[in-house]
């Protein structure tokens, strides 16, 4: 499985917010798109999954262009995971996580059959919610409820999965604990992740390869300890820094001349 952008631009009408950017999420592989505020990141995940048009170019998943799939089709190829998640849903975690089943069912026919409940069953045990299954979203921790959504996504079964800032919302110990459960879903379901993440160090940390975006352009893609030094941070975030190597890999320190 692979997908491929190729020259790939898109926005809103006729303003382009993404342009011509080239690059292949490959199988098991794990890309983090980073970039200042404005530099096009969720767009980029919008355009792909044909939330918004495509202007130029093409994104091809196993070959094939993305832009000939039914919403079906394409919610059966790849799972979406939006920043903004709806915490104060009345359904338990079992029938949230049953939705991921959508995309297979007829709209008048949500009946589940053996291997739904198998592939629900599965989901719920990844992402270690057996003791939360019954109970209602509104009740769960920011942490516990973003483990529910991302087990919703694993039920819809996909390949590829995207993800718009999904630690956004959480304290330290969950994003941690949520990024290792992303690495470890790599490894089970063999399946490529691309996700938007506004911490660079977390990016450095878990992800195989670092995009960086700059008003919709391409500035540089390639593993973190090629594609983070002072020169490809200053031109993305327009600040200074410090490149410090760790045990847990290299980690952005910026640096502000502002004297106060």
């Amino acid at each position: 499985m692979e997908l491929i952008l190729k020259d790939f631009s898109t926005g809103y009408s006729k303003n382009e917010v993404i342009n011509k950017i080239n690059f292949k999420l490959k199988q098991k592989e794990w890309i983090g798109i980073i970039g200042a505020n404005g530099s096009g990141k969720s767009t980029l995940l919008k355009g792909v999954l044909k939330f918004i048009p495509t202007l130029y170019g093409d994104v091809f998943y196993e070959d094939i262009p993305i832009k000939n799939f039914s919403r079906n089709k394409l919610s059966r190829a790849i799972a979406y995971l939006p920043q903004k998640l709806n915490n104060n849903l009345n359904i338990t975690v079992k029938d949230l996580i049953s939705l991921g089943r959508s995309p297979y069912k007829k709209f008048w026919d949500f009946d589940l059959n053996e291997e739904d409940l198998k592939i629900i069953d599965e989901a719920i045990q990844i992402m270690d919610l057996s003791e939360l299954k019954n109970k209602f979203i509104s009740e769960l921790s920011g942490g516990q409820s973003q483990r529910a959504f991302l087990a919703m996504s694993i039920a819809q079964n996909t390949k590829i999965l995207l993800l718009d800032e999904p630690t956004t919302f959480l304290d330290v110990n969950y994003q941690i604990k949520f990024l290792e459960s992303l690495k470890n879903l790599i490894q089970i379901k063999k399946i490529s992740i691309i996700t938007v993440l506004h911490d660079v160090n977390l990016a450095a940390r878990f992800c195989d390869r670092i995009a960086i975006l700059k008003k919709g352009k391409l500035i540089d893609i390639n593993t973190p300890e090629k594609v983070l030094n002072k020169e490809n941070f200053k031109r993305g975030f327009e600040i200074d820094s410090h490149i410090i190597d760790t045990p847990f890999g290299i980690q952005i320190v910026p640096v502000s001349k502002t004297k106060y």
